[in-house]
């Protein structure tokens, strides 16, 4: 496992690369492979009707007409071709149909398949994946601790110092947009959309730490912000890349868990950092983080995108066949699309989508959850420095309260899913009636009661006379709304709109995205002209009045889908 997973990195692609495949081969670049015979230029396809006494003439690499070797890493199994035995429903289904020289699977258990991958190599990739995203994520928060000294250097009030904040949070949801159309190339992938982005992302940091003014921080935090983004948006595609639909919400939700460890840890470890050492240690310790995770992501990540892995292994059959028809159905998908026709689908499609009654609303919503989670970052200060009289490490231990109630939401959706959710579904089925996509909903209906508690909670015992402990636990109790919500609008919207579920996603990252990047500005202002109690109750109220149209789309979500040309009906 450990030797497949260095293979399929990024270095161990090099590696195989320069050293034409002699070092970490692939099964086709060992001695000891066979190539199936129906990949062979000089080999008309044998199907199960073809006459036993037909002689034809067989290539060197070619064994009998009845039985080829393939060996699969360390194994070895015989195939019938009369029969199209091992080859897998997929592939025999190829030759029938008259396809012999598309590259699939070598079979339905095929260890090359991410989804045939044992649970311990899933496991790790899927923190590795995880790991990614909490990187990226970090980034944005981590600013808000060297905000006081970038004011103090550079004689900029807090409205503009905190544009840092705001262009980084807008830069990763505009980035997928741009980026993410570029992973479903065949011939990039995942993997070298990742890290390439991040080596970028690592590189663009350097000027925030060096920079001659307040002017060149903020250009740069843009594009830090932009090129960070792929792990953001399509971390969870990854995911899906590996593990099937019946098992994908519990590992998303896994997943979130370093979405939101990411602004989290963030303020903690900036904090500290910037009231030792100066408000460049917080871009120290990013580029740290970001330089240790790019070396490990390079060495241990491995690609995961199916019509990637079909491409190198139709490349790597093409030049040991000399079969140039060998072409596997991403490349022939791409031949049909040129760039710009994907940039320019990429651009429009959400934009389109998001003018959809269903998608608008999910947007809307979870754009404000999003939003007044950024506006944590302006009251905490107010409330911990001006009340509680914290310094400026201290401030940012109160987001702990957020990391627990985060782990604990985790176990909770995990338990949810596993005794009423799967079995309910299952039920449903076996009567015939399979839920609507409305019922994802439900748990996050239930979980936006949580939303204004903690508002009022947070609000209304952020005083002297009151321990700190109290508001606190108030503001903890919001992380359940946003994890709960977040679960259950995103996967809804892509079980709504399946066709365009990239699509859909897209249009949702750039809108709470931009929703977040805005709040922050007027934060501190909203808090101190209304107050925290009056300023809090505001935003709750505006929570409580978006819970019954969250019940009416789950009432009647499907009519409004019905009418949709785009949803599922």
């Amino acid at each position: 496992m450990v030797a497949d997973i260095f293979r399929d990195a990024t270095v161990g692609q090099l590696f195989n690369y320069f050293s034409n495949g002699t070092i970490l081969p692939y099964p086709e670049e060992r001695s000891d492979f066979t190539v199936p015979a129906r990949f062979l230029p000089s080999q008309t396809p044998t199907i199960a009707d073809e006459s036993d006494d037909v002689q034809k003439p067989e290539p060197e690499l070619q064994k009998s007409k009845e039985e080829v070797l393939v060996t699969e890493t360390d194994t070895s199994r015989e195939i019938t071709l009369d029969e199209n035995e091992g080859l897998g429903d997929l592939e025999a289904q190829k030759i029938n149909d008259g396809d012999p020289y598309l590259v699939t699977w070598y079979g339905v258990d095929d260890p090359e398949n991410p989804k045939n991958w044992s649970s311990k190599k899933r496991a790790f990739v899927g923190f590795c994946v995880t790991w990614m995203t909490f990187t990226s994520y970090v980034g944005s928060a981590i600013y808000i601790a060297a905000i006081p000294g970038i004011m103090e250097q550079f004689h900029v009030g807090l409205t503009y110092a905190e544009l840092g904040l705001t262009l980084y949070v807008f830069a990763y949801g505009l980035g997928p947009m741009f980026l993410s159309p570029l992973q479903e190339l065949p011939k990039l992938g995942r993997n070298t959309v990742y890290m390439c982005s991040m080596a970028l992302f690592i590189i663009f940091q350097i000027p925030t730490f060096v920079a001659p003014n307040f002017q060149t921080i903020l250009a740069f935090r843009f594009f830090t912000g932009f090129f960070c983004s792929p792990a953001l948006a399509t971390g969870g595609a990854s995911m899906g890349d590996m593990y099937p639909v019946s098992e994908l919400a519990m590992l998303l939700a896994l997943w979130a868990e370093g979405v939101n460890a990411g602004p989290i840890v963030g303020p903690i470890i900036g904090g500290f950092a910037a009231q030792a050492k100066g408000w460049k240690w917080p871009f120290y310790e990013l580029i740290w983080l970001s330089s240790f995770s790019f070396v490990f992501l390079m060495l241990c990540l491995p690609e995961t995108y199916e019509p990637t892995i079909l491409h190198r292994r139709a490349r790597r059959l093409r030049k040991l066949t000399g079969n140039q028809q060998l072409t596997s159905q991403g490349e022939r998908d791409a031949k049909e699309q040129h760039l710009g026709l994907v940039f320019k689908d990429a651009l429009l499609k959400p934009i389109i989508l998001a003018t959809e009654p269903v998608v608008l609303f999910c947007n809307i919503f979870i754009g404000l959850v999003y939003a007044i989670f950024y506006l944590w970052y302006e009251a905490f200060p107010l409330v911990f420095t001006g009340i509680y009289h914290f310094n400026l490490g201290e401030s940012g231990l109160p987001f702990l309260g957020f990391l627990v109630n985060s782990i604990l939401g985790f176990f909770i959706y995990i338990a949810y899913l596993k005794y009423h959710f799967q079995p309910r579904m299952m039920k449903a089925m076996a009567a015939g009636k399979p839920s609507s996509p409305e019922t994802l909903l439900e748990l996050g209906l239930i979980a936006s009661i949580t939303i204004p508690l903690s508002l009022f909670w947070f609000g209304f015992t952020s005083r002297a006379s009151i321990h700190w402990i109290v508001p606190i636990i108030g503001a903890s109790f919001y992380l359940f709304g946003i994890f709960f919500n977040f679960q259950s609008v995103l996967i809804y919207i892509s079980s709504a709109y399946p066709a365009y579920a990239a699509s859909v996603l897209a249009s949702n990252a750039l809108f709470r995205s931009t929703a977040a990047s805005v709040f922050p500005l007027f934060g501190r202002f909203f808090f101190q002209n209304l107050g925290l109690g009056g300023g809090s109750g505001l935003l709750a109220g505006i929570s409580i009045v978006l819970m019954p149209v969250y019940y009416a789309l789950i009432r009647w979500g499907h009519i409004l889908r019905r009418r949709s040309k785009y949803a599922s009906g």
